[in-house]
């Protein structure tokens, strides 16, 4: 009798071991990253980059994905964002939609698209969108999606930086906001502002102009910046002076994406 008890005990144990596990794994952030609107190949391998997770050069995320994944997250390439596919993460990044000077025929975000995207943030899903200045990134199409969350990226280059005088494109004035938690300088170079309204609010504005946006909308949350940011090339101090925190800046970007997800989590 002993023994069945123990073997029951036993097997018990181990089941509950197993939906541990399940549940653990169930519970981590995936976080998508876009390579629909975003489509570049390398001209000189064919092979897809800038701004993807898998790309290790300075146009790539990989140093950025590395901090996600010491978080506990997942990562994850998104083709093109049907709702089975943003069913299957809780944060979408978009960075630099192209235009045709960067794709022969390059992915504009259509009015499905729009509509899955706007009901995936509404039932909690979290968006970063990372736009580009003037000359570099696809602005009509993608400032159709983000009207609908309070936000237009202008069609313009502010923070021109010239060689390598850094200093051109440094942020030193920061506000007390979650971001900025012991930071005390970022590098954002050709940028362009945000113009907002509604629910939309600024979390950072040099000079009358916001440079980066967030707002919630409905159980999700949206943050917006005119400018990739964060790529290899500047995320630490491969080319960036010491007294730049970018890095920082980067961890607590992470954090606080992860943050709104468990909070929003579908």
């Amino acid at each position: 009798m002993r023994k069945v008890t123990r073997i029951c005990l036993l097997n018990l144990t181990l089941s509950s071991l197993f939906i541990f596990i399940e549940l653990q794994a169930g519970s981590q952030t995936v976080v998508g990253l876009d390579n629909w609107f975003n489509c570049e190949n390398d001209p000189a391998t064919g092979k897809p980059y800038h701004y993807l997770w898998t790309d290790t050069a300075f146009s790539g995320y990989s140093e950025w994905g590395d901090i996600f994944k010491s978080k506990g997250a997942v990562l994850k390439t998104v083709q093109k964002p049907y709702a089975e596919e943003l069913n299957k993460i809780n944060i979408y990044i978009i960075a630099d939609p192209d235009s045709t000077s960067e794709a022969p025929a390059p992915n504009y975000f259509g009015p499905d698209d729009i509509e899955q995207i706007k009901n995936w943030v509404s039932r909690g899903g979290v968006m970063a969108v990372f736009a580009n200045d003037g000359p570099n990134c696809e602005f009509t199409h993608l400032n159709r999606l983000v009207a609908v969350f309070g936000m237009k990226f202008n069609h313009v280059t502010i923070h021109r930086v010239t060689g390598d005088d850094f200093n051109m494109g440094a942020c030193i004035n920061l506000p007390d906001h979650p971001l900025f938690k012991g930071v005390s300088k970022i590098f954002l170079k050709d940028i362009s502002d945000i113009t907002i309204k509604g629910n939309a609010k600024s979390i950072l504005t040099e000079n009358g102009k916001v440079l980066i946006a967030e707002t919630t909308f409905g159980k999700g949350y949206v943050f917006a910046i005119g400018d990739p940011w964060i790529y290899n090339e500047y995320i630490d101090h491969a080319r960036l002076p010491l007294d730049f925190t970018n890095r920082k800046a980067a961890e607590n970007l992470t954090e606080l994406l992860l943050n709104h997800s468990r909070t929003g989590k579908k």
